[in-house]
């Protein structure tokens, strides 16, 4: 039999949503419920992230850390500033000018991968693909379970080549960024227990699968396909305990959405946002991430401090209709009926 990835009461993961949703608190409350809690480890410095990392210690339960790989894709210049041009009038309606020069970074990776193999913590997932292999075995090296989150069975064999313990099987149901390993490329619209399924037959590995979670009954689907786990993310993201914006918030429960798309538009690489004017205005995007995620930065911010719901990524995913309000505690209590 298959050792377990997790070591959680409940076959239920809250993703690691960066930029503001996962919180501390809501890591508490996932664990009190007997879920398995997750940091995001994106877009944060490593001195944020280890402080996190010694609250989180303190609920006394195991833990994981996510991690963006980064991308060593070259910027089209004169793409990015003809984008950049394109979005004049989005950033002039905030009193922004926006920068044509790409900004391209690696979100502190070795200083994280450092701070991660000196204080160890017992899992670590992987997004946007893969890093040197040699980076995996060091992190496995201090007693980590290293996962790499992934979209299609072609990736899961590459991560399985690479040496992980496990995968997180994304669906392309799920809010947020898509974890493709190529982010010219969208990842294919079959559901997610179909791609477990095809993951589990490609290679042999423990799975846990998220994306387009909506209740209990989503839940035992993919653990019957074969997942050990179920993520869940859109599902948290009204809870108390959540932080997401209230601008975020609103748009959740606002009925004038009506549906989510796959965008580059935000941050140069596909994700599901519920649809707003921004994603109708600017269908195409780039592909070049993390510099559009730079360039649109102030201007998502700006919009969420003004309530402006046309112009900010509302990230969500495909069931983000049976998102609720009250504790995330309840929610997992709620989903886990379906275990």
């Amino acid at each position: 039999m298959t050792a377990p990835l997790l070591d959680s009461p409940l076959p239920i993961v809250a993703a690691p949503m960066a930029g503001g949703p996962s919180t501390i608190a809501l890591a508490r409350a996932v664990a009190s419920a007997g879920a398995f809690p997750f940091l995001p480890g994106g877009y944060k410095t490593p001195d944020a992230l280890a402080g996190e990392i010694d609250q989180v210690r303190r609920i006394g339960t195991e833990f994981g850390v996510n991690l963006f790989v980064p991308s060593h894709a070259e910027v089209d210049d004169a793409e990015f500033a003809a984008y950049a041009d394109e979005l004049t009038a989005e950033a002039a309606a905030h009193g922004l000018e926006l920068d044509p020069t790409p900004v391209v970074d690696d979100d502190g990776w070795r200083d994280k991968l450092a701070l991660l193999i000196t204080d160890p913590v017992p899992v670590v997932s992987l997004m946007f693909g893969l890093p040197d292999p040699a980076d995996i075995a060091a992190l496995q090296k201090v007693g980590t379970r290293v996962l790499a989150t992934v979209t299609n069975a072609g990736e899961a064999r590459r991560a399985h080549e690479a040496g992980v313990d496990g995968l997180v099987v994304q669906g392309a149901a799920a809010g947020g960024h898509s974890a493709i390993f190529d982010p010219a490329q969208d990842p294919e619209p079959i559901a997610t227990d179909t791609l477990v399924r095809r993951v589990l037959e490609a290679v042999d590995l423990p799975v846990i699968a998220g994306g387009g979670v909506n209740g209990p009954h989503a839940v035992r689907q993919l653990l019957d396909a074969g997942a050990q786990a179920v993520v869940v993310g859109t599902m948290l993201l009204r809870t108390d305990e959540a932080g997401t914006s209230p601008t975020h918030r609103s748009a959740l429960g606002d009925p004038a959405f009506t549906e989510t798309v796959l965008t580059r538009a935000f941050t140069g690489r596909p994700a599901r946002s519920l649809r707003n004017g921004f994603t109708d205005r600017h269908p195409r995007g780039i592909t070049a991430n993390p510099a559009v995620h730079h360039l649109t930065r102030a201007l998502r911010q700006a919009a969420g401090r003004s309530g402006d719901t046309d112009r900010m990524h509302l990230w969500a995913g495909t069931g983000w209709r049976s998102a609720t309000t009250g504790s995330a505690a309840d929610v997992i209590r709620q989903l886990a009926e379906g275990a």
